[in-house]
């Protein structure tokens, strides 16, 4: 059999197979050519087995005891299993029998990547690109060191290398995407997709990419004529439809984005992400009916997705069932508890309901995870100024205005809490502060106290602000 092999005998795979397994179940021990061998194991790890294809790594060691391939399986499928100290014992044989064999450095750079050994691991990806014929995943792997060690900047040099070994090495290229997202560099990003697609004008991942970015930078339109490419070169390119969608919903096309949210389901199965998304368009045309719809089904199949559950509560909140609503606001807080805006629409629907002391906790919630939301701030001192506590929401604003000292409308409402108390030269120190920061806005003043229309001395301010 060892001379018919070498004139070129292949047996048949499945054969082999069968041959084996009719071998194990006689307990009897059958010879096999060192390419049956390596089919079978290849089969054993295909229907992921890899007990069963490490027991036939074994029996190939042994009749074949020369050949360096099936230590490296070994080494390879005990890595899988955990058994590292055995896989790199096995290596270290095969390394005897046959050095030049890049393998050898790519099995235990992976281990010792697995075990943040970085430099060893590097140390050992850099042999094997020495050694090997197809370079691009070995450089894929240096880009995956480099990133677990925090450089990216080293990161993408690699991957550049490797797409220029692999044009069309996919993961490279999403990679690289991750990269330029990390290191918050969305202009060479696209500089680099736009570059990629004149050598590759057929690569749809491309494509998603450069309208990735895009969308990063907000140019949403711009993104949305990548997507279309994308999915111009593969129609079935479900992830290319959702970020499509989402652009859309940023342009504040809703019903479009309804549409293109559809075409997904075409191409995967349908998911609560999507049905969330669908849920959210319909609630900004006001159809709440179909956007509770959707966000039904979004829980039912993921439970834990908190917006869906916060969703519900918007319609319910927009049909004034303020009750309703804040039950599922909290079934939202119970999954995410630092979510500033579950705990503002908490506050709210609180309000609403005249339920003073739990809209005041849950607002001071709100401030102290988010204290740039100046709305929040408003609305929190209002509790305080409805409840005649003066000198309360004077507090809150003056802490506002500590975190938000650009803000016009925390000074105009500054300025009425001030006159109501009484204190009106300060009160006239903070209009200039409100005038000087933004004049147009001085309307929120009279909406709030609209007596002080008739106040000649800040109607003097004013105009002199707004000449």
């Amino acid at each position: 059999m060892e001379e018919e092999f070498e004139f070129g005998f292949t047996e048949d795979p499945k054969f082999s197979v069968e041959r084996y397994e009719e071998m194990i179940r006689n307990h009897d021990q059958y010879f096999f050519d060192a390419q049956a061998f390596e089919n079978i194991i290849d089969y054993y790890i295909e229907k992921n087995d890899p007990a069963k294809a490490l027991q036939v790594a074994e029996y190939a060691i042994n009749q074949h005891p020369f050949a360096a391939v099936f230590l490296i399986k070994q080494a390879q499928l005990l890595a899988i299993t955990n058994h590292t100290g055995a896989a790199f014992a096995a290596l270290d044989k095969a390394a005897m029998l046959e050095a030049s064999d890049a393998d050898i450095y790519i099995i235990r750079g992976n281990m010792y990547e697995s075990m943040e050994r970085y430099a060893e691991a590097l140390e050992n990806y850099e042999k094997a690109l020495e050694l090997a014929e197809e370079t691009d995943e070995i450089l894929l792997h240096i880009a995956y060191v480099y990133q677990n060690m925090g450089d990216y900047e080293t990161s993408i040099t690699y991957l550049k290398l490797c797409l220029k070994q692999n044009m069309e090495n996919q993961d490279a290229l999403y990679e690289l995407a991750f990269c330029y997202d990390v290191l918050d560099n969305q202009e060479e990003s696209v500089q680099f997709y736009q570059q990629y697609i004149d050598t590759e004008p057929y690569s749809y991942a491309a494509w998603y990419n450069l309208g990735n970015a895009f969308t990063k930078l907000s140019l949403f339109e711009k993104a949305i004529d990548a997507y279309d490419y994308a999915i111009l070169i593969k129609d079935s390119f479900a992830s290319a439809y959702f970020n499509k969608g989402n652009a859309l919903v940023n342009l504040e096309k809703y019903a479009e984005a309804i549409e293109v949210y559809r075409h997904t389901f075409e191409y995967e199965q349908p998911n609560a992400d999507t049905y969330c998304a669908i849920g959210e368009c319909y609630e900004k045309l006001e159809q709440m009916d179909d956007a509770r719809a959707f966000y039904k089904k979004s829980v039912k199949m993921d439970p834990r997705l908190a917006d869906a559950w916060f969703g519900i509560g918007v319609t319910l909140d927009f049909e004034e069932r303020y009750f309703e609503a804040l039950h599922f606001y909290k079934k939202a807080l119970d999954i995410d508890l630092t979510n500033a805006d579950y705990w503002f629409a908490i506050a709210d629907a609180e309000y609403k309901l005249g339920h003073m002391k739990e809209a005041e906790d849950a607002y001071e919630k709100v401030v102290e995870l988010n204290p740039l939301d100046i709305d929040a701030w408003l609305d929190y001192s209002s509790i305080l100024y409805e409840d005649k506590r003066l000198v309360g929401a004077i507090e809150i604003i003056s802490d506002a205005i500590k975190n938000n000292p650009e803000a016009a409308e925390l000074y105009y409402r500054m300025v009425a809490y001030l006159f109501a108390k009484g204190e009106y030269n300060e009160a006239l120190n903070y209009l200039e502060l409100a005038l000087a920061a933004d004049p147009e806005k001085h309307f929120i003043l009279f909406d709030y106290l609209p007596q002080l229309q008739e106040n000649k001395v800040i109607l003097d301010i004013i105009n002199r602000y707004s000449k």
